[in-house]
């Protein structure tokens, strides 16, 4: 709908065009057909970001502790993803994947995911002694291992474009190319400027992920957290090397970092993932070791709840820093889990950045995290399994924004 202006008038306007945003955009729709509404994104295609750079693993829900967030929307999330795919023909695997105790003192670790997922609901869960562990994965090395059956791969910027395509189904408007350069509160809706021209919306969802904090307080709402950037770099197999592992192989996680540690990962493509490391990285979306921007490290170095972070966290971080910088260490990681393989057989792959929020006290924000503002709704931590549980994130942002804005304009 155009004004008088010339500036074009949407219910609502979902700024991020990555899976959550479509998602999110989707379900407003299906909830309120009626709605226009607008998905407005920055870069030239959609997915450009953390949906399209990282590992394409349908989380099965095995991590996340039992009643939160992520625990609820992964789980129905990911067999919405399913039934998504196989409606629209999107190559998907429900493969299965297995996590590795590589000695004894991994075992209480094995134990506690074993015992979360069963709570959680996961189906299929078998504990794996080390004959049993051979016959899934040849090739891996450890004392016992958990089968989780509900684990699978697909291409999450496909899915995306999916998405993309049903929102324009249900007479909505996706434009890439539309990043809000700056924005104006009116009485009664926003006005927004974007390299497309000029927008208003009655009703605005912030789901731009690695800016998400910013976007916040350009629409003059304060987040109770700051994203700090951690870049994520992987390795890829050789092809003559990809008979080393047939699916999904995980390490035990550390406890205390929301990262699930170096593994490997079979994609839909049919190559062979190894990693991420996570490291602290110096420009937002700097894929780039050797990437920097000011106005992102400055952001970082002086908030509070960094140091507060580093501080705690020194040890592990400097471990990430030298696995970063050498590839030996980062083979041996490897090869604790497959020690057949060699430096040799692994060439750098892709890299991602997560949008990490750290709260004040330098918690790392580990569920995902809401907030509400003044006719705003602001998606301000959604890591993994973020992809994975997207279509049930979108249905829980559309539920909240009925509640909240009443869809009635």
């Amino acid at each position: 709908m155009s004004t008088a202006n010339g500036s074009r008038w949407f219910d609502i306007a979902v700024i991020g065009g990555g899976i959550v945003g479509t998602a999110t955009a989707m379900a407003l729709l299906e909830r309120e057909p009626d709605l226009s509404l607008v998905v407005l994104e920055k870069e030239n295609r959609l997915a450009q970001h953390q949906t399209g750079r990282n590992s394409g693993v349908i989380h099965s829900g095995l991590y996340y502790h039992p009643g939160s967030l992520k625990a609820q929307t992964c789980i129905a999330g990911r067999e919405a993803l399913y039934r998504f795919c196989a409606d629209h023909d999107l190559p998907f695997e429900r493969c299965g994947k297995v996590v590795v105790a590589v000695d004894e003192a991994e075992i209480p670790g094995l134990d506690l995911l074993e015992k979360r997922g069963r709570e959680n609901g996961l189906k299929g869960l078998e504990r794996l002694d080390e004959q049993q562990l051979r016959e899934f994965e040849p090739h891996v090395r450890g004392v016992a291992g958990l089968h989780v059956p509900d684990t699978g791969i697909v291409d999450f910027v496909a899915v995306t474009e999916a998405f993309a395509a049903r929102i324009r189904k249900l007479g909505g408007e996706v434009h890439v190319g539309a990043g809000v350069r700056w924005m104006l509160r009116r009485k009664g809706d926003f006005l927004f400027d974007t390299p497309l021209g000029s927008f208003r919306a009655a009703r605005v969802i912030n789901c731009a992920g690695l800016q998400c904090d910013r976007v916040a307080r350009m629409f003059h709402h304060e987040p109770g957290v700051r994203i700090v950037p951690f870049r994520g770099e992987y390795f890829q197999l050789s092809p003559e090397r990809g008979d080393l592992v047939r699916n999904l192989i995980y390490p035990v996680p550390d406890p205390d970092l929301p990262f699930l540690g170096v593994h490997f990962t079979r994609m839909i493509t049919g190559e062979i993932e190894a990693g991420p490391n996570a490291v602290l990285a110096f420009k937002r979306e700097g894929y780039d070791p050797f990437n920097f921007s000011f106005q992102d490290t400055w952001e970082t170095i002086t908030y509070p709840g960094f140091w507060k972070l580093a501080a705690r966290l020194r040890r592990s971080g400097l471990r990430e820093y030298r696995r970063s910088v050498n590839k030996g260490l980062f083979v041996w990681d490897l090869q604790r889990l497959v020690p057949d393989i060699k430096a040799s057989d692994v060439v750098p792959g892709k890299v991602g950045v997560r949008a990490q929020a750290v709260d004040p006290e330098g918690r790392l924000v580990d569920d995902f995290h809401i907030e509400e503002g003044d006719g705003t709704i602001h998606v301000l931590n959604a890591p993994s399994p973020a992809a994975t549980a997207s279509i049930s994130i979108g249905q829980t942002i559309a539920q909240k924004a009925d509640q909240l804005f009443r869809l009635t304009f």
